[in-house]
């Protein structure tokens, strides 16, 4: 049985109102959770849940949560062809505090005007946590709003990283309408 660990002050959002997030979770993908609200500690029952890959999804929704968004958005990850990366920005810059601080700072943009730009312009919803960055949306796009997030993390300037994304938005038009598009095309230039 999966278990997860969330920080304390997301149980609450996780549970909802009256049970209402717990339960709706639970509908949507037939598990089951068990959350210890002293701990944060959620254990995941898939046993009647049919789809393997539903059942792994229930854990991206409640990490996703456990992460920062709001259940409505994490619910969106039960969809076919929705993904949930998460990335730990520890990865670029190690466990310096600081260091982390201040990348968080770069990727939230001044009155969190960057992450708006990454959603708007990836179509995606981004969650930046602790010492995570969270990304949710289709495979291809998830994969646009992640290389503009390393892009940040590895010091890009914040222009050159629009440009990319706005480089971008013509190539999610085509991904949506069917057109596929070369994977190897999502680096920057």
């Amino acid at each position: 049985m999966p278990s997860i660990k969330i920080p304390e002050n997301r149980i609450g959002v996780l549970i909802g109102e009256n049970g209402s997030v717990k339960k709706e979770i639970e509908e949507k993908s037939g598990a089951e959770l068990e959350i210890d609200s002293n701990t944060g500690r959620v254990e995941i029952d898939v046993r009647d849940v049919e789809d393997p890959i539903l059942s792994m999804k229930v854990e991206d929704v409640v990490k996703a949560i456990g992460r920062g968004f709001n259940p409505k958005k994490a619910m969106n990850i039960l969809e076919d062809n929705i993904d949930f990366v998460l990335l730990d920005i520890r990865d670029w810059v190690g466990k310096n505090k600081n260091a982390v601080r201040r990348m968080r700072g770069r990727i939230i943009g001044r009155d969190g005007r960057t992450r708006e730009l990454i959603e708007e312009l990836s179509e995606t919803y981004v969650s930046i946590k602790g010492n995570t960055v969270g990304i949710i949306g289709s495979p291809f796009e998830v994969n646009i709003a992640r290389r503009a997030v390393e892009m940040l993390l590895e010091g890009r300037e914040h222009a050159t990283v629009y440009k990319y994304l706005e480089g971008k938005r013509e190539d999610i038009k085509l991904e949506r309408s069917g057109f596929k598009i070369d994977r190897s095309e999502l680096e920057e230039g």
